[in-house]
């Protein structure tokens, strides 16, 4: 039972972002190494398509803080080779 709420409570304290219209050359590395700049990245996930292998255009990202995504919204463009990013919390 302690490692389920200790679980949640890590779960509580994530903060998650959808990134859609990826360009396909970028990877997880990538996607990470953009948004390190607003702060500390949990993790940052690219989504491919298993039969093809190539990038769906579309990732999540997530943080520790909610700073970070304060920072994220308060930049009006995103930009990553040459795509405006669009950004949703999730």
């Amino acid at each position: 039972m302690a490692t389920a709420a200790a679980v949640a409570k890590v779960g509580k304290s994530v903060h998650r972002i959808f990134v859609g219209n990826l360009p396909w050359t970028v990877g997880h590395q990538e996607l990470r190494g953009y948004f390190r700049e607003f702060g500390r990245v949990v993790s940052a996930n690219v989504i491919f398509d298993k039969r093809t292998g190539c990038s769906k255009g579309y990732g999540f990202v997530s943080f520790n803080s909610l700073a970070a995504l304060e920072k994220i919204e308060n930049e009006q463009k995103h930009v990553l080779e040459g795509n405006y990013l669009n950004i949703q919390k999730s």
